[in-house]
C-alpha cells in the first residue's frame, strides 16, 4: 500500500512564501497522475495543483493560485512538491498531496478530487 506523507506546513505572513513537499514510499510516483488539494473550514475541498504521470508538461492550477504556484516531481526523491509565493489569507488551510491512476487528464483529477491514495495533511496559516 502507497503512504503519502506531507510536511513543510506553518504559519506565514501575507506575502511570503512556503514550499510543501510529498514524499511516497512503498511505490513510485514516476508514473502516477499526483495532486495538491486544500481544505479551508466550513469549505469544500478543492483543487490547486494537479500533474499527469506520463507527461510532466501536463499541469492544471486553480486559477486563483495559477502564477503563483507550481507543482513539480523528484523522481529520485519519490517526492512531489507544491511551491507557494505571495500568500495571502485564502490560501489558509490544510493542503493534502493525492496519487491516482494515469489517467493524463491533469484537470479531470483536480476539479473531480477523486485518488486512489491520499496523505493526512498538512496546515497552511497565512495571517495578515
Amino acid at each position: 500500500q502507497m503512504q503519502l506523507v506531507e510536511s513543510g506546513g506553518g504559519m506565514v505572513h501575507t506575502g511570503g512564501s512556503l514550499t510543501l513537499s510529498c514524499a511516497a514510499s512503498g511505490g513510485s510516483l514516476k508514473y502516477l497522475d499526483v495532486g495538491w488539494f486544500r481544505q479551508a473550514p466550513g469549505q469544500a475541498r478543492e483543487g490547486v495543483a494537479c500533474i499527469t504521470g506520463y507527461d510532466d508538461t501536463g499541469t492544471f492550477y486553480l486559477h486563483s493560485v495559477r502564477e503563483r504556484f507550481t507543482i513539480s516531481r523528484d523522481e529520485a526523491k519519490n517526492t512531489v512538491y507544491l511551491q507557494m509565493s505571495r500568500l495571502n489569507v485564502e490560501d489558509t488551510g490544510v493542503y493534502f498531496c493525492a496519487a491516482d491512476r494515469p489517467s493524463q487528464d491533469a484537470q479531470h483529477m483536480c476539479l473531480f478530487r477523486i485518488a486512489d491514495h491520499w496523505g493526512q495533511g498538512t496546515e497552511v496559516t497565512v495571517t495578515v
